[in-house]
């Protein structure tokens, strides 16, 4: 009879465990892209055309997740990132998106680069109801739950950056004419727009304003107009080849205005060492993120552990590069964004956890910048601080402002 009993006992044993591991197996929800062993992570990059200097982020973001496989990846899971190059061509993107989407078939596309090339997926990403995740641009539409659910970027958004400055302008130099050199796209528009509604009933101050296409081979022809104008504050919100141009155009006029620089341009290394750097000095400009060239963060052992990230896993890439650190602070949050995921990886959840982000901060944002998001805010990040180019390195003035454009914007 014992013996019986103790057969019976273990059948219970057994089922029980059964049934424990089933629970455990059932709690495993998983979307294509997504394993027991791996999460597939697309990403698209303008590796050539004219905006080619920017990929140098998607550079950064594969050597980000080599180093978390390197340590087990994310929740015991490799990330498998697939990146593609399209010239920053939207027609491209749409091309590569379709291919990631339905051939390589990702749990999310993470970081595509571009004002344009995000506006051209969109809308084929929210039919595929796929996420479009930390979209690397400041457009303003990329923070519209109600219409694109989902679509989100991550760093401000233009509008905000447009506001920040013309707040400075008024406070500092209200008397001054303004001329404004703009790239003839979302991006452009969305960061004149906000200067415009910064400066209220003070918009008279702008007295002219010349846009450029990012194909154009010169751009001479609008800067010396501007410079006619007679304006003394200059605006150049362009990619970094224009903004280049622009910076060394204004220096060889012998203009002298003060000078506002878009934050997405301040690479020392792709923009301001081409540009001259005896014309870059004074510049002004905003960051949410420290400065790899700025000496305050030297002996600072986030940044020293960047340098050394950099050397082990890309030790091909500029560690002078702004953009090598924002690619790292993009992925940070994106692993962020999975580790809350959990077992969970469907990409309903996906965007579910990006839009539940509480008071995240990577250790290379600036002291006070908090990345926070909810159901009805997509924009994670709204806080900068203003910045001069010494000649050498941008140094950091004044406090972190917040800017204006919030949940305001989708409505």
């Amino acid at each position: 009879m014992p013996a019986r009993l103790g057969y019976i006992g273990a059948i219970a044993a057994f089922a029980s465990a059964a049934l424990i591991a089933t629970s455990a197996t059932a709690q495993k929800t998983y979307d294509p892209g997504a394993s027991d062993g791996e999460i597939k992570i697309g990403n698209i990059m303008p590796y050539s055309g004219p905006a080619s200097s920017y990929g140098v982020i998607g550079k950064t973001e594969a050597a980000f997740f080599r180093m978390i496989n390197d340590q087990g990846g994310i929740n015991g899971r490799k990330i498998n990132f697939i990146s593609y190059d399209d010239a920053y061509s939207p027609p491209k993107a749409i091309e590569q998106a379709r291919k990631l989407v339905e051939s390589d078939e990702v749990l999310l596309i993470f970081q595509p680069l571009g004002t344009p090339s995000n506006s051209a997926i969109m809308k084929y990403m929210n039919a595929k109801k796929v996420p479009q995740l930390f979209v690397a641009s400041g457009g303003t539409k990329f923070g519209d739950p109600r219409n694109f659910p989902w679509t989100m970027g991550f760093q401000p958004n233009y509008q905000s950056e447009g506001r920040i400055y013309a707040k400075y302008i008024l406070d500092k130099f209200p008397n001054s004419k303004i001329a404004v050199f703009w790239q003839n796209d979302d991006a452009g528009k969305d960061q004149f727009k906000g200067l415009k509604d910064g400066l209220g009933d003070k918009v008279g101050m702008i007295i002219a304003d010349k846009s450029y296409e990012v194909s154009d081979p010169s751009i001479d022809s609008q800067i010396v107009a501007l410079h006619d104008s007679g304006a003394d504050i200059f605006f150049s919100w362009a990619a970094p080849k224009g903004s280049a141009q622009a910076i060394r155009k204004v220096g060889e006029l012998g203009w002298k205005p003060k000078f506002f620089l878009a934050n997405t341009a301040t690479s020392v290394a792709s923009v301001l060492k081409p540009a001259g750097l005896e014309f870059s000095k004074g510049i002004i400009s905003t960051s949410y993120l420290k400065d790899p060239t700025d000496p305050t963060w030297d002996k600072d052992p986030p940044v020293q552990n960047w340098r050394a990230f950099m050397d082990k896993y890309y030790p091909d890439g500029d560690k002078g590069n702004a953009n090598n650190l924002y690619g790292y602070v993009q992925a940070e949050a994106m692993a962020q964004v999975l580790k809350q995921c959990g077992d969970n990886l469907t990409r309903e959840n996906v965007m579910k956890q990006a839009a539940n982000l509480k008071n995240f901060h990577s250790d290379l944002m600036l002291p006070g910048v908090m990345v926070n998001t909810s159901p009805d805010d997509y924009f994670p990040i709204e806080q900068m601080q203003l910045m001069r180019f010494n000649g050498e390195a941008w140094e950091l003035f004044g406090d972190v402002i917040t800017g204006e454009v919030g949940h305001e914007a989708t409505r």
